[in-house]
């Protein structure tokens, strides 16, 4: 065998042995992205030293793109005005005003550390590490120990906060000097990728789903090619918006929206229910790969060369850069100081992190070469740590509410607990968590 082959069938076995222990593991610490990390440093250049394609090759980028493309519409077709409603204050407060100073704190911090970077490349480090991905922590968000409030609201930001973030992402990478929107100028680059794009996402999505509303209405649609249409769908966004010269994430996650807006009102079996089910699974494989590919590719060569300018921003960025802005932005909420410090611990960085920071190393000059290490470190640092704490935050969190609840009687339950339709967002973007976390599809945990 070739060592290209020998790579090949390192990786599928290790699909395997997940798969086959995933209901196991689902009880223990360990998380799905622990595993496949771990993994890719065993079998990277820190490892076994098997082949494997590098940061510039074009086989790594399409597999983290399109794990993030999908991830991205799914999130944003599960958007429901009720489950925000549900939520109250929490969701709002955390990306209106949490997400903006957690990118401006990101922001400012790097620079006394990293002196060498211009002020948009800064700006750069912030925006890249402020989505969080609340799969990394997955206790939190299906635990029936953490009050319904917390879990809702911890779910519904890590589904919108990755959409969110990219309009700053673009215009910072346009702005910062010698990347490739630089040269377009960045009021083009708004244009084209806040404006067309958005546009051209809502177009696609809005008219795909009424067109699979209106087909399936007539029977036309089978489950299995229903399934394959948001595919299509985004897909179709991602290349048309891109070839316009603006942003194929946003225009995904704007069609994902609009597509989800089309179907609401669907019911009955030939409706789309479950159309999105192939798109989530497909993403959330492909998610468990990309942090394979992370482990391997990223993490190994950057764990060889680390500095402590970039631990020491990495710890920085999982505690100060995101604890005090969530603890700004729920000032006057009447959240008491265990909730509003668990809120703030668990905003782990994951997925969007990885594949942001990529693309601005790509797209960069020389100096955003240092946002890929940071980059890999603090995900690193998160995918352990945030995993590791997960269980047993939940339940001293638990017992605190459980006493507190005690004390305080009917009005800290009301405040808290939101209902178990608050845990819907978990049939979104880690519905592929749900068989391995023993919870049966589409159904919230039991309270």
């Amino acid at each position: 065998m070739t060592g290209g082959e020998w790579t090949g069938a390192a990786v599928a076995a290790a699909v395997a042995a997940y798969a086959l222990g995933s209901r196991r593991l689902a009880g223990t610490p360990v998380s799905t992205a622990m595993v496949f990390a771990a993994f890719g440093l065993l079998i990277g250049p820190a490892g076994l030293g098997l082949p494997l394609p590098g940061p510039d090759s074009g086989l790594l980028l399409p597999l983290l793109e399109t794990a993030l493309a999908l991830v991205l519409f799914t999130d944003a077709m599960a958007i429901r005005r009720r489950t925000l409603r549900r939520g109250r204050f929490l969701p709002g407060r955390l990306l209106g005003i949490g997400l903006p100073l957690t990118i401006g704190a990101g922001w400012l911090l790097a620079w006394p550390l990293f002196p060498e970077l211009g002020v948009w490349e800064l700006a750069l480090v912030g925006a890249v590490l402020a989505p969080t991905d609340a799969a990394l922590g997955r206790t939190t968000v299906s635990s029936p120990r953490v009050p319904a409030l917390v879990r809702q609201g911890l779910t519904v930001e890590s589904g919108l906060n990755d959409g969110m973030v990219l309009p700053f992402f673009v215009l910072f990478l346009a702005a910062a000097p010698a990347t490739a929107g630089a040269e377009a100028g960045v009021a083009q680059v708004f244009w084209r990728a806040l404006v067309l794009s958005t546009a051209l996402g809502m177009v696609i999505g809005w008219a795909g789903g009424r067109l699979l509303k209106w087909s399936g209405a007539r029977g036309w649609v089978t489950p299995e090619w229903g399934q394959a249409l948001p595919l299509a769908l985004a897909a179709g966004s991602y290349f048309l918006a891109d070839s316009t010269g603006g942003s194929g994430f946003i225009a995904v996650w704007t069609a994902g929206f609009a597509f989800g807006a089309a179907l609401r009102s669907t019911t009955g079996p030939e409706g789309s229910g479950d159309a999105a089910a192939l798109a989530e699974d497909l993403g959330g494989l492909l998610a468990a790969l990309s942090f394979l590919v992370f482990g391997a590719v990223l993490l190994g060569p950057t764990l060889e060369r680390l500095e402590w300018r970039t631990v020491c921003y990495a710890l920085l960025s999982l505690t100060v850069v995101r604890m005090v802005p969530v603890a700004l932005s729920l000032l006057g909420s009447g959240l008491r100081a265990p909730t509003v410090a668990f809120v703030g611990w668990f905003g782990p960085r994951g997925l969007a992190s990885v594949i942001l920071g990529l693309l601005a190393v790509r797209d960069g000059g020389p100096g955003l070469e240092r946002l890929g290490s940071v980059m890999a470190v603090t995900v690193f640092l998160s995918i352990v740590l945030h995993g590791v704490s997960a269980a047993a935050l939940s339940e001293r969190l638990g017992r605190w509410y459980g006493a507190a609840s005690a004390g305080a009687g009917a009005p800290l339950r009301e405040e808290m607990d939101t209902g178990p339709a608050g845990d819907e967002w978990l049939g979104a973007r880690h519905r592929w968590l749900g068989p391995f976390a023993g919870q049966d599809r589409g159904g919230p945990p039991a309270l």
